[in-house]
């Protein structure tokens, strides 16, 4: 799939932690029905052969839609299952390693919380940034917080586009006005909603509007 920045406007980290009235697939399919421009397979738990067959039927789901998937962490999972890329955080395997390990045209992206860190994953091949936290997550609780002004100094220092990320929800969006992100990386603002297609359809309007503000 050819890769474009839009695909960055609504991206959204599954957590299986939301996972109860509806399976993970379906919540994903009522994301992507909501509109949700790309998906990222997010598993800490899970063995590799399930996580690998769970992986290849979200693929599926995602060609269905017309829509990337990324694959937290395991590139070895994201090429047996033939997703678009992998999502590195800082402590994972470094991108430059990743970059010599996989195909042409396989994306990377990589977690960056400053202007160092984001200019290193360019250099070493990062295709995006997911940069954050911007807002306290309840993902990742002890995640370093970073600053709106934070946000845009990390975004204008590269050429490659970058998501927001960390406790974004409906209701703080706006504070990011001005960031320079491509888009916003959502967990429970999504799959956490009682209506997830609901929920990822107002927040793609918001995004939008903020991306392009």
């Amino acid at each position: 799939m050819n890769f474009r920045r839009e695909h960055l406007l609504l991206y959204a980290v599954t957590d299986r932690g939301w996972v109860g009235r509806q399976t993970l697939l379906e919540q994903i399919e009522d994301a992507l029905r909501g509109g949700v421009t790309l998906v990222q397979l997010r598993e800490k738990e899970l063995d590799r052969e399930s996580f690998l067959r769970e992986a290849r039927q979200v693929k599926d789901l995602c060609r269905r839609y017309g829509v990337p998937l990324i694959i937290n962490d395991n590139v070895d999972v994201a090429l047996a299952c033939g997703a678009d890329g992998v999502h590195v955080g800082m402590k994972d395997t470094p991108v430059a390693q990743l970059r010599r390990r996989v195909p042409a045209g396989f994306l990377i992206g990589a977690t960056a919380k400053t202007v160092v860190q984001a200019q290193a994953a360019e250099a070493a091949g990062a295709d995006y940034l997911g940069v954050g936290a911007v807002f306290p997550s309840p993902t990742k609780r002890g995640a370093r917080r970073i600053t709106a002004e934070e946000l845009r100094t990390i975004c204008r220092s590269v050429s490659i586009p970058a998501v927001a990320i960390g406790g974004i929800t409906h209701e703080n969006l706006s504070q990011l006005r001005g960031g320079g992100m491509a888009g916003i990386a959502v967990i429970s603002a999504l799959f956490g909603a009682s209506d997830i297609a609901a929920a990822a359809k107002e927040l793609k309007r918001a995004a939008a509007a903020l991306v392009t503000d």
